[in-house]
């Protein structure tokens, strides 16, 4: 498999907090076989996140709106204190769980099969996966200027049989994943004429 991915430039980098990693190092996950090996992990672009940035930067100021318009200023000023630590304890939990949905949230190709993982929150995640050699159709979808722009768009796997249909939203380099799947699912229809199936 040397020859595979060679379309795509190196990925040098080893942060952890990219969209697009290629060949990712020291990345297992749950139901990982032991010989199966990881060749791209993918979350949703970082331009995804701008909007639930906006909101935090707009509602980290709204304290200092309260002495502009004082509306707690019934209460004791020990309680006032409290109401705004309070608020921003919400504050930094909302952005949190704004950060793990993103960071967990992830589209993962290895060399047998494609797998979704769906994290909705910190008690309840969703997997779905699809064999390489049950891929009929990849298609990539860019559509907008910001994601022309920015080279992101959606990834549509269709799978044959009773093998869901998977969609990787929003990913970096939507093209180069198709083409990504694409050298998997001849590499393993090569391997089935050559009798090599695991």
């Amino acid at each position: 498999m040397a020859d595979l991915y060679v379309s795509k430039p190196k990925d040098e980098t080893r942060n952890p907090l990219r969209a697009y990693i290629l060949h990712p190092a020291k990345v297992r996950f749950g139901i990982q076989e032991k010989d199966e090996e990881i060749i791209l992990l993918l979350r949703k672009h970082w331009l995804t996140n701008v909007p639930w940035l906006l909101v935090f930067s707009v509602l980290i100021f709204a304290p200092l709106v309260l002495r502009i318009f004082p509306l707690i200023d019934f209460l004791p000023v020990r309680y006032q204190l409290m109401s705004v630590i309070a608020w921003y304890l919400l504050l930094i939990a909302f952005i949190f769980e704004k950060f793990l949905t993103w960071f967990f949230n992830v589209y993962i190709v290895t060399d047998e099969r494609i797998i979704d993982v769906d994290f909705y929150n910190l008690i309840y995640k969703q997997v779905t996966e699809a064999k390489i050699d049950k891929i009929q159709d990849t298609t990539s979808r860019v559509g907008g200027v910001i994601r022309s722009l920015f080279n992101f768009g959606d990834v549509l796997v269709q799978t044959a049989g009773a093998e869901p249909n998977l969609e990787f939203e929003a990913v970096p380099y939507p093209d180069q994943v198709v083409k990504i799947l694409d050298e998997l699912r001849a590499q393993e229809e090569k391997e089935v004429l050559e009798g090599r199936v695991r």
